[in-house]
């Protein structure tokens, strides 16, 4: 389907938006892809990374509208990856967040298609996740606005994605040149999810969305303290306290959600609970009543033995 296709990506220099680029340029015969971001010295970096004549970058902020609507002239597929996503950033500086997440959305949400969320915007405890949550309600809510336009809206939802900018790999391993690695929370557990599995997922949710749904795909689940064993067994911990608005325990589906939502062989699909534009019901298996898709009751994890060779 992405055969001579342009494709917009918001956010496109950060870490999925590269993976993303890698994937597309290497296994799809993909007209251009553009790619939107703020930073003209981490463009220019990718620009030589890559060296392929169908890139296009644009600098642009998705707080401003027309340089959106001008970048996305002509786009057959929008992935909108932009956020400031950082919880602590986004709990001083909330003011930022909103813009960014929300007010941001809001200007690409008239052409993009997939959108990226976390497991923050359930049940959210902090600022960054509220602002996807808006995210999520405006992109399934705006198939009911496409009209003769005909594009449509859907949404991916994963956690924390293993090893990419700002996540906590690298810090641990920052942290284990000096013997000790800092624990918010010696329960804290998460779901594994890599880069390379987070854009065939985008992929794949392109392939099957018919508008206004939430694909969400299984992961193991890895405790922290597993997670810094395997960089570093010989390092201590220092148990610091959870973060402002930082979880114990990812939660990619609540049971509210589950009563909307089906299952496959490895995602599951929230359906929209008020489809007012025409949309195809998933035959997707029905989730039992009760059911919650959390980090800390998942049926599937992973071993320090396995995190060691993943990493």
């Amino acid at each position: 389907m992405l055969k001579d296709k342009v494709i917009l990506v918001t956010g496109g220099t950060g870490s999925f938006g590269q993976k993303f680029t890698e994937i597309v340029l290497r296994e799809h015969s993909t007209k251009a892809i553009r790619i939107f971001s703020r930073g003209e010295l981490l463009q220019r970096d990718m620009e030589i990374k890559f060296n392929d004549s169908r890139l296009r970058f644009f600098i642009g902020d998705v707080r401003d509208k027309d340089r959106v609507l001008m970048a996305m002239d002509g786009a057959d597929i929008v992935v909108h990856a932009a956020a400031l996503k950082h919880v602590p950033i986004c709990e001083y500086n909330p003011g930022e967040a909103v813009r960014t997440n929300i007010l941001g959305a809001v200007n690409v949400v008239e052409s993009a298609i997939i959108a990226i969320s976390t497991d923050k915007a359930v049940q959210a405890v902090n600022l960054y996740g509220a602002t996807k949550a808006v995210m999520e309600r405006l992109f399934v809510q705006a198939n009911s606005y496409s009209g003769k336009h005909k594009t449509k809206f859907s949404c991916v939802r994963y956690g924390n994605v293993s090893n990419s900018r700002g996540s906590v790999i690298p810090l641990f391993r920052e942290q284990a040149k000096n013997g000790s690695i800092t624990i918010t929370d010696t329960r804290m557990s998460r779901f594994w999810l890599t880069l390379e599995k987070g854009v065939d997922f985008v992929l794949q949710s392109l392939e099957e969305m018919q508008g206004g749904e939430i694909f969400i795909p299984k992961l193991p689940s890895v405790l922290v303290t597993d997670l810094a064993t395997a960089v570093e067994p010989t390092a201590s911990r220092v148990v610091i306290g959870i973060r402002p608005g930082e979880k114990c325990h990812e939660i990619l589906i609540t049971g509210e959600e589950a009563r909307h939502s089906v299952e496959f062989e490895n995602h599951y699909v929230v359906l929209p609970e008020h489809p007012f534009w025409k949309t195809r019901l998933f035959s997707g298996e029905p989730l039992p009543e009760g059911f919650q898709y959390s980090s800390d009751t998942n049926k599937e994890w992973l071993s320090v033995e396995q995190l060691k060779e993943l990493l």
